[in-house]
């Protein structure tokens, strides 16, 4: 199965608040809620979505994972985050003690559309740096 960019950023709000109205997440995808409503029937029926829990493992299989050790300039982490917190390919963002001041996890379709969110990143006004961490196999994973 496919998981598209819509997809994921309906898997991050639910993930968020499993309870949203399908409403609400229409509006905020900028979707019609009859198209939510199917997507979500698509993911229970696929086995991604259960319940009010994502079985984050199914979804994710065929992604391209990677972390992100990321240094802003002083002040500047609430936009940062912020700015973060908008791209549908970020599923987690953790403040640091330490080199860094995030770390943050994505997961992509595809090598160029890590190497576009690697670019939007940089981009972000506040951020002093960033280095990537392409997941390459996985030895553990007790989340899914």
């Amino acid at each position: 199965m496919q998981i598209d960019e819509t997809d994921r950023a309906l898997i991050a709000l639910l993930a968020e608040n499993a309870r949203l109205p399908v409403a609400d997440l229409a509006r905020q995808l900028g979707i019609a809620r009859t198209t939510v409503q199917a997507r979500i029937e698509r993911l229970q029926a696929k086995g991604i979505l259960a319940g009010f829990t994502i079985r984050r493992g199914a979804a994710l299989k065929a992604m391209l994972r990677a972390t992100v050790l990321v240094s802003v300039e002083p002040r500047s982490g609430p936009a940062v985050l912020a700015r973060l917190k908008a791209m549908p390919v970020v599923e987690q963002v953790h403040t640091t003690s330490g080199r860094v001041d995030m770390i943050v996890t994505l997961s992509a379709e595809s090598t160029e559309a890590l190497d576009v969110t690697l670019d939007k990143i940089g981009d972000v006004q506040g951020v002093k740096s960033s280095e990537s961490l392409i997941h390459l196999s996985t030895k553990v994973d007790r989340a899914g």
